[in-house]
């Protein structure tokens, strides 16, 4: 093998694709799959042929190893069994010289190129997966027991087989109350699977030469900013894209909170990464987020117009829309439910539908299979739609190339398989081997919905599955089933191992809990009154929290966890007993002066706890005015005065005079002396004394 032969096969650009063709063809014309043997090495190539209308033929190859795609074939030469053609444009002269064997099935023979000869064969591939009636008829039957068996109410499902759409159906009901059925236009959240739309959107920016997937992201957005001062100067729209960023999850930074897009991508700096920057793969929605916010900025419209104006309008997804509110006004709309812990009973109740406008570009996307079958038919073609150009080929490709491959994790475990061997993900798609067969998909879950896109790219199909029920595997299952129908595999119990490590995953999780528990410090006390924990708390990422006494215990509000009851676990650590922070322990921290001044609580398991400083208190000028006045001290008066209408002072003789910063409702604190403050004493709603807290002791002041 020459340097040159390397040197022409590096010309060749793209990824797999392509159709299954009939087996049955009497010359060469269909699909074929093969290998040229170069020493040390298989070359596997794809090859399409077919004749053309007045004499003459047409083709294109596949190239995988060499990143190259739909490559056209020219100079045919077909007499009898004896089949010639050339690769155009590539140096070299490539060329197949092969012999089509008697029953049409193997085509072999020599390649040359650059004076070098190397032995080729194709073959058809296989194609004993039922017919398109076989296979519907088959999901009526099969689709009703996956829904019994995982407990989910609705399911609607769509199967792209050659490009083309083969099926769109609806299982179950919608509204469970109502008994209404799911049908093919039933509207459901899909959740993550809305990432894609994020990347088809900066690939669009790409192709108009307005951003680039590898130039920092602060080209574009210079105030973009992360803890780590490198990944801040050297993450670019491919980093966004695929989750190397590396932080973790930080979910419920904004998993439920009022904070807008803007909002949220102003408080990224302070958030703890877990892993050096691309060194490792974290599902991360807030880089989704950012991703979508730099469409913002650089197209100059929302996420959600560029999104309906360059993706939902020409595709034609007239059913789809962006958000909740949107959802809300559709009558044929899926409600979503959930499945109560076992000690409930497991039965499903509703999950409300949450808005989650701000972390958009990562999932709020509402669609149903209908339309989400015209996006996988997009997916799987040129980049074209009805004759227009919505994506460069070569970047439609690039959206499916892996970046990264995903190194254990909850994922992982879900989606490996010793037939399933690694995954990867590339620009808003996983990207995996199945069974010998290229994979690319992405799943979705959302409060009440689970969704699953996936496509078999060189047998040019792909399904849909959308699912009424939070957290269900369901449609993994059922899209692993069909994928072996497709594909002709012998089929495997999806079901059952899908059990089995659910089983494994909730064993493990009610295990820990267990040894959560044995870790409690019996016959301990809380340090504090219970009104000495409540306030207001603020970290600079994560926002604010506020903790109220609740009963006879506490309560702590913080985005989804509204008014969320706590219990008191041991010394000044507090335990949430229900919703979705079940089983989260909060720790109370105090001050020089024994004060209650901070909580740490997990909220983002693989880093540090997240720390909450308490907020100081706003005070109106009225509240402030009632502060004024002099206090005696031994041998001097200091005066309190309001300055301006809002500005609160004090000034003792023979010292500067301090502005005094609102802390709690009659406490203030001295601007620039840490530790000092002035703590003012109320009686029959007048103030009467203050108190000079420092450092080194605390002195009473009449007020005079």
């Amino acid at each position: 093998m020459t340097r040159r032969f390397f040197a022409c096969l590096s010309l060749l650009v793209a990824l797999l694709a392509g159709a299954v063709m009939p087996a049955a063809a009497a010359g060469p014309e269909g699909r074929w799959a093969g290998a040229i043997q170069i020493p040390g090495t298989e070359l596997s190539v794809q090859i399409d042929l077919a004749p053309v209308e007045g004499g003459g033929w047409k083709g294109d190859i596949d190239i995988p190893l060499q990143n190259a795609r739909d490559l056209p074939l020219t100079d045919f030469a077909v007499d009898g069994t004896s089949v010639t053609f050339k690769i155009g444009g590539i140096p070299g002269d490539p060329t197949f010289h092969g012999t089509l064997a008697a029953d049409g099935s193997k085509l072999a023979g020599d390649f040359t190129q650059n004076g070098q000869t190397f032995p080729f064969q194709l073959e058809r591939p296989s194609t004993t997966g039922p017919t398109d009636e076989e296979l519907k008829a088959h999901l009526a039957e099969y689709v009703p027991k996956i829904l019994e068996t995982w407990k989910v109410p609705g399911l609607a499902l769509a199967v792209v087989r050659d490009g083309k759409v083969v099926l769109v159906e609806g299982y179950g009901v919608r509204d469970r109350e109502k008994n209404l059925p799911v049908t093919a236009e039933t509207l459901f959240a899909i959740g993550s699977s809305s990432k894609a739309f994020t990347t088809a959107a900066l690939g669009m920016l790409v192709d108009e030469g307005k951003i680039e997937w590898d130039k920092p992201v602060r080209t574009w957005l210079p105030d973009f900013k992360l803890h780590d001062p490198f990944a801040t100067e050297r993450m670019t729209p491919r980093d966004l894209s695929s989750h190397r960023s590396g932080l973790p999850r930080h979910d419920l930074m904004w998993y439920g909170t009022s904070a807008t897009r803007a909002e949220l991508f102003s408080r990224l700096g302070d958030l703890e990464p877990s892993a050096d920057f691309r060194t490792k793969w974290q599902y991360q929605n807030l880089m989704f987020l950012t991703a979508g916010y730099l469409v913002e900025k650089v197209a100059g419209k929302t996420w959600e117009d560029f999104i309906r104006e360059r993706l939902f309008t020409p595709l034609g997804m007239t059913a789809s829309n962006l958000s909740i509110a949107e959802m809300e006004k559709v009558e044929n709309r899926s409600l979503g439910y959930q499945e109560k812990d076992e000690e409930e009973g497991g039965a499903l109740e509703v999950m409300p539908y949450r808005p989650i406008d701000a972390i958009g570009p990562a999932g709020s996307i509402n669609s149903n299979v209908v339309d989400m079958a015209k996006w996988v038919q997009f997916q799987l073609g040129d980049g074209t739609w009805e004759g227009k150009t919505l994506l460069n080929r070569a970047t439609l490709d690039e959206l499916h190339r892996p970046v990264i491959v995903l190194d254990g994790g909850g994922i992982v475990s879900l989606l490996a398989d010793e037939e399933l061997p690694w995954v990867m993900y590339a620009l808003g798609w996983f990207v995996q081997p199945y069974r010998g067969h290229l994979v690319v998909h992405h799943g979705g879950n959302i409060d009440g919905f689970s969704a699953f896109v996936t496509m078999l790219p060189k047998e040019n199909a792909g399904l849909v599955i959308l699912t009424n029920k939070n957290g269900t595997v369901a449609p993994l299952v059922l899209a692993a089933h069909i994928h072996d129908r497709l594909l002709g595999l012998p089929e495997k119990d999806w079901s059952g191992l899908m059990k089995a490590k659910r089983d494994e995953a909730q064993k493990a999780a009610k295990e820990a809990e267990k040894a959560q528990d044995e870790g409690r410090k019996a016959g301990t006390k809380p340090g504090h009154a219970l009104p000495d924990y409540a306030g207001l708390y603020a970290h600079p990422s994560y926002g604010d929290l506020t903790v109220e006494v609740l009963g006879k215990g506490l309560g702590l509000t913080y985005n989804a966890l509204q008014k969320s009851p706590m219990e008191h676990w041991h010394y000044d650590v507090w335990n949430l007993t229900e919703g979705e922070g079940k089983g989260t322990k909060v720790n109370f921290e105090t001050n020089l002066q024994g004060e209650v001044e901070r909580l740490s609580v997990s909220l983002e398991p693989s880093v540090d706890p997240i720390v909450f400083t308490r907020k100081p208190v706003e005070l109106t000028a009225e509240q402030l005015r009632r502060f004024a006045g002099q206090y005696e001290l031994p041998g001097v008066v200091a005066v309190v005065e309001l300055q301006g209408g809002n500005r609160l002072t004090v000034t003792v003789p023979g010292q500067p005079t301090y502005d005094l910063l609102a802390y709690r409702a009659n406490e203030l604190r001295l601007k620039g002396l840490p530790g000092f403050s002035l703590r003012f004493e109320e009686k029959d709603g007048k103030i009467v004394a203050a108190s000079f807290v420092q450092p080194n002791g605390t002195f009473r002041a009449p007020r005079k």
